[in-house]
Formats: structure tokens, sequence, C-alpha cells
């Protein structure tokens, strides 16, 4: 049995369901854990730095998805993420297709846009060092060094623990890295298949209650 010595965890999507409600059994699954805990979100700095202080278990925080770090609530933003290559990239788009930004002026590292045009074709129009993910709430224009994985590395590193001694819990396409990063690596139910095909685990229960059923699992409650 895999015993992890710190978890990190997707917050849309894995602790809240289609609606966007947290599962209050996962957070009340969260706080019973004695090992240290890193949310990770698509969502900018100001959300994850508030759902973290609600779920009251870490103010440790992966941003944009994994654009930005907070290791505290009162810190500073770390943007590991360079947005002027999204956003030349966001304009060659705008050649092909209509463009709704989503909060533009509050993104640091990426480039958030509505899902209203083929991913696929737009993958094909983006220059070198960028790239675009869909989280299923959004589509994601990103600098192609920066993933959730990648920033585990970075807040494992900074926390002296080896990010292979990580559980990671997601269901989008965006916790691919995290998952193949950590040591093991856990796809709620309702996530996407690419990221159940490289899970070690795939929960029976979708979201939050998929996020309770893993850390039974494991044994952390």
């Amino acid at each position: 049995m895999f015993r992890p010595k710190a978890i990190a965890v997707d917050i849309d999507g894995t602790l809240t369901d289609k609606k966007r409600a947290i599962n209050c059994r996962a957070v009340e699954a969260l706080r019973k854990l004695k090992i240290p805990v890193v949310l990770a979100t698509g969502n900018i700095s100001c959300f994850a730095r508030t759902v973290a202080k609600l779920i009251g278990v870490s103010d440790i925080v992966i941003c944009e998805n994994g654009g930005v770090v907070r290791f505290s609530y009162d810190g500073e933003d770390i943007v590991l993420g360079d947005k002027e290559k999204c956003l030349k990239a966001a304009e060659i788009l705008k050649r092909y297709f209509e463009i709704e930004f989503l909060d533009f002026e509050l993104r640091k590292s990426e480039v958030c846009v509505r899902r209203t045009f083929p991913i696929e074709e737009a993958r094909k129009i983006l220059p070198e060092g960028v790239k675009i993910v869909d989280t299923g709430f959004a589509y994601h224009i990103m600098d192609a060094n920066v993933s959730k994985g990648r920033a585990l590395k970075f807040i494992a590193e900074r926390m002296g623990i080896d990010v292979e001694e990580f559980v990671a819990i997601g269901d989008s396409e965006n916790d691919i890295e995290l998952l193949e990063v950590a040591g093991f690596g856990i796809a709620v139910a309702n996530a996407d298949l690419k990221l159940k095909e490289v899970a070690d685990m795939v929960t029976s229960k979708p979201d939050g209650d998929g996020v309770v059923e893993a850390l039974e699992f494991l044994g952390l409650i």
C-alpha cells in the first residue's frame, strides 16, 4: 500500500460537482488528514486563496494550471509562466475564431477563454512554446513550460518532500502531469478518459465522494 507523505488535490470537478458546489464530505475528510495538503486549480490566485482558507487545511496552492503558486494566505504569488507568450498566441487564434476572454486582468501566467471553438483546430494553429488545455470549464492558453506537475515539483522541493511521496487526485486533462509526477495518481469517477488512462486508481464515485473514497483506500482517514 502506498503511504503518502503529502497530498495534492484538484478543486473544480474533484472537490466540487458540475454546478461547482463544494462537497462538504470531502472537506471534512481533508480536515482529518495528518499530512500536508496542496490544493491545485486552473482558477485564479484570489479564488484559490479564498477556497483554501474556507477549506481550512492548507494555504499552499497551485493556481492557473501551474502558472502561479502560493505558500501562504498573506504571501505573494510566484509566477512560473510567461503570459506575454500566451497573449501573442491568443492574437493568432483571433484571426480564425471568435475569442471571449475570461478573468483577463486577474490572470498572471496564462490566457483563459470561453469554450466556443474547436480546440483541436486551435492546437494546429498555435505557435511553438504555448499549448491550449481544456479544463471542462474553459480553454487555457498556457506557456508550454507550465503544468500542475511542474508546479508540484517546485512546491515539493520548497517543502523538503520528494514529489514521488505525494498522492495526487484530479479529474481533468490539466491534471495529467500532476498525477504523472506524484508517486500515486488517482482519478475520480467523473474524470476525463485521458486522465483515467494515466491514473494508478480510478474511484467508483465522482468528484468529492471519490476523494473520500480515495482517502479511505489509502488509509488516511
